[in-house]
């Protein structure tokens, strides 16, 4: 999200709105972000909608002319746009959305953090202790399928009380994955998993508790049974303070609609 000119971290949203200004609009373009990442946390796909004002007798730009010069704008930054869609005036990037997928990358075989790839830094998490009892941490994860009050599994911030803990969790895997050119050291026994979460949205780093409590069980510090008594003590003190993961493994991977709001059709004055 958009950061002030006296934080030290500029934001994504930020570089996108002083791209757009090279468009010329008639009034400045403020980007609606579907998502929120925290600082450290990756997005491979996010989503946002604008709304762009031309000179009169300027023609609207078509997908194809935002996206290349936008991406030319872009270039100095590791952000990229890839699609672009015409949507009705009632189509809300954030509101809109159906659910958002995010992923977490672990790391095992690591024994000291130096071990951990050189271009995997900042990209993924290895739990110190090395190996993680996966089938234990799957039993954890199916009590998190469904609706419950996630209090336990959020980070208390200013938007606390005007929020509601329930939350529905559609999907929750833990699957093997691999690394960046990993093939080329597979002697040295790494092993990469990823953990997929998909809800229509989540809390404030709610994400990265259910991954710190899963891969405590992992651990053998909590068992999957702590995980059901966690959520119903409603109290996000009762969450070990080790149970915190950070954020360099966490990706938004997707963020998903209702494949006809995007398939509107609309004039071109429009």
């Amino acid at each position: 999200m958009k950061t002030s000119n006296d934080q030290s971290v500029v934001g994504v949203q930020n570089y996108l709105e002083k791209a757009a200004q090279h468009l010329n609009p008639t009034v400045p373009i403020e980007f609606h972000i579907s998502s929120r990442t925290d600082t450290g946390v990756h997005a491979l796909c996010n989503s946002a909608h604008l709304d762009i004002q031309r000179a009169p007798g300027k023609p609207a730009f078509n997908e194809k002319q935002l996206i290349y010069s936008l991406n030319y704008h872009l270039r100095p930054e590791p952000i990229r746009i890839l699609n672009a869609y015409r949507v009705s005036n009632s189509f809300h990037a954030r509101f809109s959305a159906l659910s958002r997928t995010y992923i977490y990358r672990l790391l095992m075989g690591c024994a000291h953090h130096s071990e951990i790839p050189l271009f995997e830094r900042d990209l993924c998490w290895a739990p110190a202790g090395g190996q993680l009892n996966v089938p234990a941490m799957r039993d954890a994860a199916q009590f998190l399928l469904g609706t419950h009050d996630f209090s336990t599994f959020r980070s208390l911030s200013s938007e606390t009380p005007l929020q509601s803990p329930v939350r529905t969790i559609f999907q929750v895997d833990i699957q093997p994955s691999s690394g960046f050119l990993s093939h080329h050291y597979e002697q040295r026994g790494l092993e990469f998993w990823e953990l997929k979460f998909r809800s229509r949205s989540f809390l404030y780093r709610q994400v990265r508790r259910m991954v710190g409590a899963l891969v405590a069980v992992g651990q053998g510090k909590l068992t999957p049974h702590h995980i059901k008594e966690l959520l119903e003590r409603k109290d996000s003190r009762a969450l070990p303070p080790y149970a915190m993961a950070p954020p360099s493994g966490l990706f938004l991977k997707s963020v998903e609609y209702n494949e006809a709001d995007l398939a509107t059709t609309v004039a071109p004055g429009e």
